[in-house]
């Protein structure tokens, strides 16, 4: 609302990026909060509950999630993202609570469905929101700290759900109250602080755009089609994008398991090795995205060679046998890797779609992404169970992202001589 801006002082786009990254920090507090407490799941239902099908908790919560990705991108081009923002948290809450309330593992997997399409709604909406309300030079960078969000809430998920429900002792409950509680308190903030008119872009001054802009200015102009979503470049960044989170879900599910079987960690330097690539996540994403925003033109190269070192650096990671060398490996791939790189890449991509359809381009495009997210745990595990290793998951990561990388830079060739003859 302009109201808010009159009555803070702060510009829009400046709340705008604070409110989506408390969105994240939200959503990922829920995505972390459960896993931790899977005994205690169990317990409360009685006992009996297998290993796979308390997993099978967050397999439900990702179908969800991926099923609303283009739905809710049409949908946020179609109806304008307040009105899609508000009823997606309402049905999050509402999922949570359920959860909160489940007497059997039925009823769980009935909320986590339902949680994943409501917290689903957010990417399209969130990213459109930063693409037309952001200035360009400042673009990355606000994107950087939106998405650091995600990071935030997955250690406080963690930490909150082990120290109050594993140390305390409070009934695991309480992660999905506080789930609830914070939800709520979003919707007051869309109400609050999102424009209403579905076609709110801010405006950006003319002075401020560098003249690299004006192809993707022409490219607004153009209706969305079926063609312009899937030509070349765009189909190249799925792909790209879909390599990209590949390794990441990878790393987030296995390298616990990982380091302990495979390379002789133990007790609480698994938790602390696991977390390190999300800290590290966070520097990386913030310092890489200044600099894209301070070079514009040099966009697709920053992409391409985060890309590749995140390659190098999980090939290290199961090749080296010092764990202190492996350490530092884990470290730089949450510097360099998806966490580091997802903000040019939606910033390029938001350049890069017709305006009319930017909510529709994300949902394609991290239903891309997410898709790895219930291909990757799966396949390393049966890898894992066929190989006794899980050292070709890790390789089958690298493989994805160096095509992913090729075909991402061969489908941008032209552009990346125009860089280098300007």
């Amino acid at each position: 609302m302009e109201n808010s801006e009159r009555k803070t002082g702060v510009p829009y786009w400046k709340q705008i990026v604070a409110l989506l990254c408390a969105g994240w920090v939200t959503i990922w507090i829920y995505r972390s909060a459960l896993p931790p407490v899977y005994p205690q799941i169990n317990e409360s239902l009685g006992g009996g509950v297998s290993g796979a099908a308390l997993g099978s908790i967050s397999s439900f919560y990702f179908l969800g999630y991926v099923i609303m990705q283009i739905p809710g991108g049409l949908l946020v081009d179609k109806v304008g993202k307040k009105n899609v923002l508000i009823p997606g948290f309402i049905l999050f809450a509402i999922s949570a609570f359920l959860i909160a309330q489940a007497s059997s593992i039925t009823m769980i997997y009935l909320g986590s469905v339902l949680a994943g399409l409501g917290s689903g709604s957010f990417y399209g909406a969130a990213y459109s929101l930063t693409n037309q309300n952001i200035p360009a030079k400042r673009k990355s960078f606000s994107t950087a700290i939106v998405n650091s969000g995600s990071a935030v809430g997955s250690g406080l998920g963690l930490i909150l759900s082990s120290f109050l429900v594993a140390q305390v002792g409070l009934p695991w409950q309480t992660m999905m109250y506080l789930t609830v509680f914070l939800a709520i308190c979003m919707l007051i903030s869309f109400v609050v602080i999102v424009r209403s008119n579905k076609d709110d872009v801010a405006f950006v001054k003319k002075e401020e755009k560098d003249e690299d802009n004006e192809e993707a200015t022409i490219g607004e102009e153009n209706k969305l089609s079926f063609s312009s979503l899937f030509r070349p470049k765009m189909l190249a960044a799925y792909v790209l994008y879909f390599a990209t989170c590949y390794a990441y879900y990878m790393i987030v599910t296995w390298l616990p398991n990982f380091l302990s079987a495979e390379r002789g960690f133990e007790g609480a330097a698994i938790g602390f090795s696991s977390s390190v690539v999300a800290f590290a996540s966070i520097p990386g994403a913030l310092i890489f995205s200044r600099l894209a925003d301070k070079f514009l033109d040099k966009k697709l190269h920053f992409i391409v060679v985060l890309e590749i070192l995140a390659a190098i650096m999980l090939v290290a990671t199961v090749s080296v046998t010092s764990q202190t060398v492996l350490l530092i490996a884990l470290i730089l791939y949450g510097f360099l890797g998806k966490l580091g790189v997802e903000p040019i890449i939606i910033s390029w991509l938001g350049e890069n779609a017709p305006q009319v359809g930017v909510g529709t381009t994300l949902g394609v495009f991290n239903f891309f992404g997410m898709m790895s997210s219930v291909i990757a745990p799966a396949l390393t595990g049966y890898i894992s169970d066929v190989a006794g290793s899980q050292v070709m998951g890790f390789y089958i990561s690298v493989i994805l992202l160096i095509v992913g990388t090729a075909l991402f830079a061969l489908s941008n060739i032209s552009q990346f001589k125009k860089k280098s003859a300007s």
